[in-house]
Order: structure tokens, then sequence, then C-alpha cells
């Protein structure tokens, strides 16, 4: 009778453990930025990494086109002004505001020359990604649900196109045909995160679309991230 006691307290009170256990101990994708562009001849070998990086399951690969090289000769079809302004905050925390491409941020606390294949697997490496905020989609792709925890932050959308080839007609890479990967079209804060439980409504992605919810702390760090694939 006193084995059976013993054995089920300790059940008990691992079913406690575990039941304490917070949602940091959850896995999520670690996040990759590349802020790139069709303009810059020093990109192309760092959007063909950010194409491998998209093949792993364990990292969320987006590709930010910025708007500041549009004038130097050619207009990147992808490039938008939002993506500008995000790479101009990192660089705040970064760079003491100076961007430049191409430059991969990899879960919102480190960052290095996008090309530099041997710094950016490292820092896959060592990043510890856990899903303090965790997301997660509705079977239909026309919800999130973004989970309770400690902390707070921003509920990022971001929208994408999964593959784009691009003859380019002008500029650094004038007769080259960009391959773009994950390239970034729109992103839209929904909301702020505050620790609590929440369900937001969204618009599935179409065909050769994809969407990434993204929650950021006001440091940068990644508490949250997840993504979903438009299908036929």
């Amino acid at each position: 009778m006193t084995n059976r006691r013993s054995v089920t307290l300790a059940v008990l009170i691992l079913g406690l453990v575990a039941a304490a256990t917070p949602a940091s101990a959850d896995p999520r994708p670690v996040v990759v930025e590349l802020f790139t562009s069709q303009g810059c001849s020093s990109c192309p070998p760092a959007d063909a990494l950010l194409g491998e990086l998209t093949k792993k399951s364990e990292v969320l690969a987006l590709g930010f086109h910025i708007s500041y090289w549009d004038s130097l000769g050619w207009k990147d079809p992808l490039s938008n002004h939002s993506s500008t302004e995000r790479q101009k905050a990192y660089a705040r925390h970064f760079t003491d505001g100076r961007v430049y491409t191409p430059q991969m941020v990899v879960d919102g606390t480190s960052e290095m020359v996008g090309s530099d294949r041997t710094a950016v697997l490292d820092a896959l490496r060592a990043a510890r990604p856990a899903a303090i905020a965790p997301v997660s989609f509705a079977d239909d792709r026309r919800s999130v649900a973004i989970g309770g925890g400690a902390g707070k932050g921003e509920i990022v959308l971001v929208r994408f196109a999964q593959r784009r080839t691009t003859h380019v007609g002008a500029g650094e890479n004038t007769g080259r045909i960009a391959n773009d990967f994950n390239g970034v079209e729109t992103l839209t804060t929904l909301g702020a995160w505050d620790g609590s439980a929440q369900r937001l409504e969204i618009e599935p992605p179409a065909v050769g679309e994809g969407l990434a919810i993204l929650v950021q702390a006001p440091d940068g760090k990644m508490l949250g991230a997840a993504l979903v694939l438009g299908s036929g």
C-alpha cells in the first residue's frame, strides 16, 4: 500500500510540474529575414542562400526587398517602403542606424552579411527559439490563434510570394535573372499581444502565396512565429 501511494504521489507531482512548464519550452521555427534588392550586385548569393533556407522546416525565411536601391537604375518589383522601415528599425539596434544589402537578421537578435554562409549558419545553430507566444493556424487557414504567455509584443502578418523570377533589365544586375524566394509583398500589424490568448481572423493565402504570423517584442526578439502556404 505504501509503494502504491508513493507511485501515485510521484505521478501527481510530475503532472503538476508539466502543467507549470511555461509555453517558452515549446519549439517554433527560427525566423530569418533577408534585406535585399534586385538592383544590388552583391545580393544574388544571399538570395540563393535564402532559397535554401526556405526548404528547412525549422526555419521561417522571408525576403524583404528594400526601396532605397530603386532610384539607382532598376526598380525592384518586390520592393516596398514597409520593408525599408523594418530594416531601419533593426538598424537602430544593430548598426547605429546604418542600412545595407544584403543583410540577414536571425530571430530579431543578431545580424550579418546575408551572403556570409558561415555566419548565417552559425547564427542558426546558436539560436534558441522558444514559443513564448505560441502561434497556430486553424485547419481552414481563416484564423490564427496566439497562445497565452509571459511578455508583450506586436502581432505582424506578413504576406509573401513563394517564388518569383524576374528578368532584370537595368542597373547593376542588367541581363541577369533574379530568383526570389518568399518575397514579402505586404506587412500588416494586427495588434498588440499582452500575454493573453487571442484568436484573429485572416484571409488565407492564394496559390503560390504564403503568410507568416510573427509575434515580436519591443527589443526585436521573436516571441512566436508560424507560416502557412497557399495550395491548389
